[in-house]
């Protein structure tokens, strides 16, 4: 899906100072980076790379998503790489004719991204590689109808605003997608300028719909707030949510503490001057 990036170090290893019958060992350890990191960019682009064939003649299921029942269509082989989904499939929740299945508390904006990434690898806004600067990226955004931005949807339970990554990394662990999971948190790790109130109410539906033993997204969002840490310290939206309560600023108070443990501890380091 993305294209790999140039070998770096060729001109080098073809230079007069690798003819001249000097030690190759420089040019052997170049090559050997070289090695390490091809293979690392290939496991990152196979992070994308499309779960199944997209040339199904399996049977295809319809999916009622959402309080106004929106249809979606996929064909049965490409949901069943989600254990979810296999398990409606096998009946446990299909109706037998025709085939059907009802996810009535999930968003149809979310259900759209999951499918995008079972047919393509990845949903919008794409993760692109930029080859010059050997970086990873998001494809340029734009406006929803209603002026708001597609990084983000409304959640009708919580009436919210949340990020788009945040929620399909909770449908990942739902449906039993862990490459979709690590993509979703790779995203939201190169999200900018996000509006205090949109970061935490994604953490507090992070909470809401993961288990206590998931670490990976509840820890995205303590590190985030605690870096920017500033920001927060002049919002009231933040102080309307202090007063809240609950298990996420519980988390956060522990790994402030932590941090200003961790900061104490070097200042007294005999080694720190």
């Amino acid at each position: 899906m993305f294209t790999k990036r140039s070998t770096q170090g060729r001109s080098d290893s073809m230079s007069s100072k690798y003819r001249a019958g000097k030690s190759t060992s420089r040019s052997k350890r170049s090559f050997r980076e070289q090695t390490v990191s091809q293979r690392r960019l290939e496991k990152d682009e196979k992070l994308n790379s499309p779960p199944v064939v997209n040339n199904s003649t399996s049977s295809v299921i319809t999916i009622c998503v959402g309080r106004e029942q929106r249809l979606f269509a996929a064909h049965e082989d490409v949901l069943c790489v989600s254990p979810f989904f296999a398990t409606c499939c096998r009946g446990q929740f299909l109706e037998s004719h025709p085939k059907r299945i009802n996810l009535p508390d999930e968003q149809p904006e979310i259900l759209s991204g999951v499918l995008e990434y079972l047919y393509k690898g990845d949903y919008h806004p794409r993760l692109l590689h930029n080859r010059r600067r050997d970086t990873w990226e998001l494809e340029e955004d734009e406006m929803d109808i209603d002026g708001r931005s597609k990084e983000t949807v409304f959640h009708d339970a919580s009436g919210n605003v949340v990020l788009k990554d945040t929620a399909i990394y909770c449908a990942a662990e739902k449906y039993g997608l862990p490459e979709l999971k690590r993509l979703a948190l790779r995203k939201q790790g190169l999200q900018t300028g996000i509006q205090c109130s949109t970061i935490l109410s994604s953490a507090r539906y992070a909470y809401a719909n993961t288990p206590d033993t998931e670490s990976r997204l509840r820890a995205h969002y303590l590190a985030l707030i605690i870096r920017s840490r500033a920001t927060f310290k002049r919002s009231g939206t933040m102080q309307m949510e202090m007063e809240k309560g609950g298990k996420l600023f519980f988390d956060l108070f522990v790994a402030m503490c932590n941090h200003m443990d961790d900061i104490t501890t070097a200042s007294k380091s005999p080694f720190t001057r």
